[in-house]
C-alpha cells in the first residue's frame, strides 16, 4: 500500500473504436492494479474513473465508492464507447466537473494532491494544450501514459512538469500491466513523513516528494504550519446562546444561568418555575425567581412575618385618601362617603350640595328625507343653545349626538368634546344625512353605545343622571317598543319631542313616566316654544306624594336645571311667536280692565 496519504485520483480511459476489446480488458487491469495498491477511503485517498471516446461518461465520482471491491465492480461493468479520440474533451470534464467539490474532491486549501491519470492509444481528434495549461494551473496533476500508437507530442502537451516524470509510453497493451507495477512506484513515491523528522504536533500527511501537517478535530494549525490551537467555536459571536457559551474541541454547546433550564433549541433559556413543584404554601400568589420563590398578596393585603400568609390592610389608615368627609375600607379598596343631604362629587372624593346642573346628556336626532334641509339646520341650533346653558367640562356636563335615518350615525360620544365651543362646532360640521326613519335602531344604538362607559358615560354610582332627548318629524319605519323599554330600564331619563307627522303614540312610547312631562309635540319647526314647558313641573315630588318615581334630592336638581335650560332655548328659537303672544296677553288684560269698569259702572 502507498503511504503517502490521501490524494483525489481520476482515471481519464481512452475508449475510442482503436482499442480493441481485448485490449481494453488490458486497461481495466491496469486500473485495479493501481487502485489496489491505494488507501482508499473517505478520509484516504478518492478514486473516480471517466471513460472517453467522441463524448465524455462518468463512470463513476470521487465521491461514489470507497472500497476496492466496489470500485472494481464498477470497472468491469464499463462498456467501451467505440468513437472517435476527444481527449482535449475528456480534460476539460475533468477540470470543470470530476474534480469539484460537488462530485467528491477535497478544498483546495486541505493541499490533498489532485491527480489526474490519462490514458490513451492514439493522436487527439481535438485541441490539448490549452486545456492542459488550465487544468494544471487548476491545481491537477496530470499524468500521460501513451500506448502503442499515441503521439508523444500530444502526451507531452498533456503532462505536468517534469515531463521525464510524467509522461509514459507502453509499446503495447501487453506490456501495460508490467509498466503498471513501475508506475505504482512512482506515484507513490517516498513517505516523506517516515523517512525525515517533520515535526508536525498532532499528524503529518505525505504527498509526492513532500509532507504537511494536519490538526485533531477541534484545534486549527497555526501560522508555522506545525503547531496546533483549539479552535474557540464561541469566539465569533455566532453561537445564538443566550445566557453562556462553552466552546470544547472546535465545538461548543450552550449552558443557562443558575435557576434556568436549556429549552429544547439548545439556545435559549427559561426560568425554572418554583412555583409550579407545588410545595410553597402561599396563602395568595406565589412568585418565581431565579433560584426559588416568594409569596406576593393581593392588593389590599399585607404579608405576614411567615412570609406565607395575608391579612386585610386598612387602605384608610395606610393611605393619603383625600376624603372630605369619612374613607371606607373594603377588601382590597376603599371609597368615600358623604354626610347626608350632601353629594359625593365627580373626583369621588369631595362632598357638595347639588344645583350644578350636570347630567350626561345624548341628543338622538331624526335626520330622515322629511326633515328637510332648512329644518335641519333649525334642529341643530337647537341643540347649540342647549350646549350654550350647560356647564361642559370632563367633570360636569357631557354631551354626545347621534343622528338617524335609515342607519345610524354617532357624530361625537360623550368624551369627544371637553368644552362648549368644541361641541357647537362639531354640530355646524353635521352633515345631513336624509333617507329613512328607524327610530328603533337609533335607541338601539343609544342604549348600547351612547351611555356605555367606553364612549363616555359616568358610572352609576357617581349619580350623575343620564338624559335621552329624541327628536323625530315622523313615523318610525320600525318597531321602538322593546328598545325605548330597555332605555327606561336602563336608568336613562327618556324625553320625547315630536314635530311635524310625529305619531304621539311613538313619542308617548319613548317617554318616561310620568308620560306627559316627558313628551311634547308641535306642528312645525318654527314653533316649537311650548315642547318643553311641562318639563320642569312634579320632576322631584315630596316623599310620600303622588305616584311618581322617586329620585335622589341631587338628580332632581340636575333634572329640573335641565329643563329650564331647554324651555328657555326653545322660547328664544321663537321669538316672534313670543312677542306675538305677548302682545295678545297685553290687549286681553285690557279688555278685562274694560269689562270691570263697565261691570262697575252697572
Amino acid at each position: 500500500k502507498c503511504r503517502t496519504g490521501p490524494m483525489d485520483i481520476v482515471f481519464v480511459i481512452d475508449s475510442s473504436r482503436s482499442v480493441r476489446p481485448f485490449e481494453f480488458e488490458t486497461m481495466r487491469r491496469f486500473m485495479m492494479d493501481i487502485i489496489g495498491s491505494l488507501d482508499v477511503g473517505p478520509n484516504a485517498t478518492r478514486v473516480g474513473v471517466i471513460q472517453y471516446s467522441s463524448q465524455v461518461q462518468n463512470i463513476f465520482s470521487l465521491k461514489t465508492f470507497f472500497t476496492w471491491a466496489d470500485m472494481e465492480k464498477a470497472i468491469n461493468n464499463i462498456v467501451p464507447l467505440a468513437q472517435g479520440t476527444m481527449t482535449g474533451l475528456a480534460i476539460q470534464y475533468a477540470m470543470n466537473v470530476a474534480f469539484t467539490t460537488q462530485e467528491g474532491a477535497r478544498p483546495l486549501h486541505k493541499k490533498i494532491p489532485r491527480v489526474a491519470i490519462i490514458v490513451t492509444d492514439g493522436r487527439p481528434q481535438d485541441r490539448v494544450t490549452e486545456v492542459a495549461t488550465q487544468a494544471r494551473n487548476a491545481g491537477i496533476e496530470i499524468y500521460a501514459v501513451g500506448i502503442q500508437r499515441a503521439d508523444m507530442n500530444s502526451l507531452r502537451a498533456m503532462a505536468s512538469p517534469p515531463l521525464e516524470e510524467h509522461v509514459f509510453l507502453v509499446e503495447s497493451f501487453e506490456l501495460i500491466q508490467q509498466f503498471g507495477k513501475q508506475f505504482q512506484d512512482k506515484l507513490c513515491g517516498v513517505d516523506m513523513c517516515m523517512d525525515q523528522e517533520h515535526g508536525c504536533q498532532h499528524s503529518c500527511i505525505s504527498t509526492p516528494g513532500s509532507f504537511y501537517c494536519e490538526c485533531n478535530p477541534g484545534y486549527r494549525l497555526n501560522v508555522d504550519g506545525k503547531t496546533c490551537s483549539p479552535i474557540d467555536a464561541c469566539a465569533d459571536g455566532r453561537h445564538g446562546c443566550q445566557h453562556q457559551c462553552v466552546s470544547a474541541r472546535g465545538s461548543f454547546s450552550c449552558r443557562c444561568r443558575a435557576g434556568y433550564y436549556l429549552n429544547q433549541d439548545k439556545r435559549s433559556c427559561s426560568m425554572i418555575d418554583y412555583c409550579s413543584f407545588g410545595n410553597h404554601s402561599c396563602q395568595h400568589e406565589c412568585v418565581s425567581i431565579p433560584n426559588g420563590h416568594y409569596c406576593r398578596c393581593r392588593s389590599g393585603f399585607t404579608l405576614q412575618p411567615d412570609s406565607r400568609s395575608c391579612r386585610a390592610t386598612d387602605l384608610c389608615n395606610g393611605v393619603d385618601h383625600g376624603c372630605e368627609f369619612k374613607c371606607v375600607s373594603t377588601e382590597g379598596s376603599y371609597h368615600c362617603v358623604c354626610p347626608e343631604g350632601q353629594h359625593l362629587q365627580a373626583d369621588g372624593k369631595a362632598c357638595g350640595k347639588c344645583g350644578a346642573g350636570h347630567v350626561d346628556l345624548v341628543m338622538v336626532i331624526d335626520g330622515s328625507k322629511s326633515v328637510r334641509p332648512q329644518n335641519f339646520e333649525l334642529v341643530k341650533q337647537f341643540v347649540n343653545r342647549v350646549v350654550d346653558l350647560l356647564e361642559v367640562s370632563p367633570h360636569g356636563t357631557r354631551v354626545g349626538l347621534v343622528q338617524y335615518s335609515s342607519r345610524v350615525r354617532t357624530e361625537f360620544p360623550l368624551n369627544k368634546y371637553h368644552s362648549a365651543d368644541e361641541i357647537k362646532k362639531a354640530v355646524m360640521e353635521v352633515e345631513y344625512m336624509e333617507k329613512g326613519t328607524m327610530t328603533g335602531l337609533a335607541l338601539k344604538h343609544m342604549v348600547e353605545h351612547s351611555f356605555s362607559e367606553l364612549e363616555g358615560a359616568r358610572p352609576l354610582s357617581h349619580n350623575i343622571p343620564r338624559i335621552g332627548l329624541v327628536f323625530t318629524d315622523g313615523r318610525s319605519q320600525d318597531d321602538i317598543s322593546e328598545w325605548a323599554r330597555r332605555a327606561k330600564e336602563s336608568g336613562i331619563v327618556m324625553f320625547a319631542v315630536g314635530v311635524g307627522k310625529a305619531v304621539e303614540e311613538e313619542l308617548r312610547a319613548i317617554a318616561s313616566e310620568p308620560v306627559e312631562q316627558h313628551f311634547s309635540y308641535s306642528a312645525d319647526f318654527t314653533t316649537m316654544t311650548h315642547l318643553v314647558e311641562n318639563f320642569k313641573l312634579n320632576i322631584c315630588p315630596e316623599e310620600g306624594k303622588g305616584e311618581t318615581e322617586m329620585r335622589s334630592p341631587c338628580e332632581c336638581e340636575m333634572l329640573v336645571q335641565f329643563q329650564t335650560n331647554t324651555v328657555a332655548i326653545l322660547q328664544s328659537l321663537t321669538e316672534k311667536n313670543i312677542l306675538w303672544a305677548l302682545s295678545l296677553a297685553q290687549m286681553t288684560a285690557r279688555l278685562e280692565d274694560l269689562e270691570k269698569q263697565i261691570g262697575d259702572k252697572k
